[in-house]
C-alpha cells in the first residue's frame, strides 16, 4: 500500500485531529515555560504573547477546524472529499507554518510571509472551492456564513501577527472561531439531544439568524463606534441566554458527554459579557479574562468532546463516552477552575495556575493522543472505506 493510500490520509479530520491532540498537549506546556522564563523564544518580528495567541488560534485552532470541516464540508455538500496526496500536502504546510513561526527572526521576511499563510491560504481555497461548486446539493442554507468567514481568517491572521494591530487581529480572530462554534452548536445540540435524550430544543430561525448575523457584525468590531460594538455584544449575549433557557439544560447538564457543550456555550455567553464590561467600565483587572474564557471555556470545554464523538463515528464505533473519556472532560473543567477561576481569588500565585492549567491542557490531549491517534492509524473498523 502506498504511503497516500494509509487510512491516515482517508479523511481530512485523520491526520488535522491527530496534529490536533499533539499540538493540544505541546504549545500551552511551551507557553507556560516562555512566560516563566525557563524557555527563551528565537528572536522574531513579533512578540511572545502574539506567538502565544497566533499558535493556538492558528496552530492548534486551526488543526481542529480543518479537520472538522474537510470531514464536514464533504457531508454537508455529498462528495468524497480531500484526501490522499491534498491532506499529506495540506499537513506538510500546517508543520511548515509551526517551524516557520518559531524561526521567524531567521527567515528573510517573504520567505517568513510564504510560510505563515500557505497552510490557511491553501485550506481556506479547498473548503470554499467544495462548497461553491456543490452548492446546489449542499444540506444546510446557512453555510453562506462559513463563504464569508474563511477567507477573513486570512486578514485575522495577519493583523494578529503585526504589532500595531494586535488587538485588532486577536479580537478579530475570536469573532471568527465564535461564529464557526454558534453554527456547529446549533447543528450538534440539536442533533445529540434528540438522538441522546430524545428531546427536542427551539430552533427558531429569526432567533437563530439574528444570532449569527450580530455575530458577524462583531467580526468587524475595531472598524464599528465603541458603544455600538460594545452594546451589539451584550445583545448577542442575552440573545444567546434567552436561547439556552429553551435548549433544555436541566436535562442536558445531567450528562457530562452533552452538558460539557453546555458548558462551552455559557462560556461564550461569559465571554460577550466580559467583553461589554471591558468596553464599557475597562476594570484594570479584567486583562485578557475575556480572550482566556473563550479559550478555555468554549475551545477547552467543547473541542475535546467533538474529538471523541467525531473519531468514534467516523471510524465506525459506537459514540459512548466511557470513564476515560469522562476524566478527559473533567482534566479540561478543571483547567478552566486553575486557568480563569482561582487567580481571581488568589493573584499572588497566578504562575502556579498557569503552570497547572497548561498541564490539565497536556494531560487531556496526551490521554486523547493515547487513546485515539491509533483509531485514526486504523482503516474503519464497519468495513466502510471512509
Amino acid at each position: 500500500m502506498r504511503f497516500s493510500e494509509q487510512p491516515l490520509w482517508l479523511v481530512g479530520f485523520r491526520p488535522f485531529f491527530a496534529l490536533a491532540c499533539l499540538s493540544g498537549l505541546t504549545l500551552p506546556m511551551l507557553w507556560a515555560l516562555l512566560f516563566a522564563g525557563a524557555l527563551t523564544a528565537p528572536p522574531a518580528p513579533f512578540s511572545p504573547v502574539q506567538w502565544h495567541a497566533h499558535e493556538m488560534f492558528f496552530g492548534f485552532g486551526w488543526a481542529v477546524m480543518g479537520g472538522f470541516l474537510l470531514t464536514s464540508t464533504k457531508n454537508w455538500v455529498k462528495i468524497r472529499g480531500y484526501h490522499g496526496t491534498a491532506l499529506i500536502l495540506l499537513v506538510g504546510a500546517w508543520l511548515l507554518e509551526r517551524a516557520g513561526m518559531w524561526f521567524a527572526g531567521s527567515l528573510p521576511p517573504v520567505l517568513f510571509r510564504l510560510s505563515s499563510n500557505l497552510f490557511l491560504a491553501v485550506i481556506v481555497v479547498m473548503l470554499l472551492w467544495s462548497l461553491i461548486r456543490h452548492r446546489q446539493s449542499d444540506s444546510f442554507r446557512d453555510n453562506y456564513f462559513f463563504l464569508i468567514i474563511l477567507p477573513l481568517f486570512l486578514v485575522a491572521k495577519n493583523l494578529l501577527l503585526s504589532e500595531d494591530n494586535f488587538q485588532a487581529g486577536a479580537h478579530m480572530t475570536m469573532a471568527l472561531f465564535r461564529i464557526a462554534f454558534l453554527v456547529m452548536l446549533e447543528r450538534t445540540v440539536t442533533q445529540f439531544m434528540r438522538n441522546a435524550l430524545g428531546v427536542g430544543i427551539l430552533r427558531n430561525p429569526a432567533l437563530d439568524t439574528s444570532i449569527k448575523m450580530l455575530a458577524l457584525l462583531l467580526v468587524f468590531a475595531s472598524l464599528l463606534p465603541a458603544a455600538l460594538s460594545a452594546w451589539s455584544g451584550l445583545l448577542l449575549a442575552l440573545l444567546l441566554l434567552v436561547r439556552f433557557v429553551f435548549w433544555k439544560p436541566q436535562l442536558a447538564l445531567r450528562r457530562l458527554d452533552i452538558g460539557i457543550m453546555y458548558l462551552g456555550y455559557l462560556a461564550i455567553v461569559a465571554h460577550l459579557l466580559l467583553q461589554f464590561l471591558a468596553q464599557i467600565a475597562q476594570p484594570a483587572w479584567i486583562g485578557s479574562l475575556p480572550m482566556h474564557v473563550f479559550t478555555f471555556g468554549a475551545m477547552g470545554l467543547i473541542i475535546p468532546a467533538m474529538l471523541i464523538r467525531i473519531v468514534n463515528g467516523h471510524t465506525g464505533r459506537k459514540v459512548v463516552f466511557d470513564r476515560l473519556d469522562k476524566s478527559v472532560l473533567w482534566i479540561m473543567i478543571a483547567g478552566f477552575v486553575f486557568r480563569i477561576i482561582i487567580p481571581q481569588v488568589d493573584p499572588a500565585d497566578y504562575l502556579r495556575w498557569i503552570d497547572l492549567a497548561a498541564a490539565c491542557w497536556f494531560a487531556c490531549f496526551a490521554i486523547l493522543g493515547w487513546r485515539y491517534i491509533p483509531y485514526l492509524l486504523q482503516p474503519r473498523v464497519d468495513g466502510k472505506e471512509h
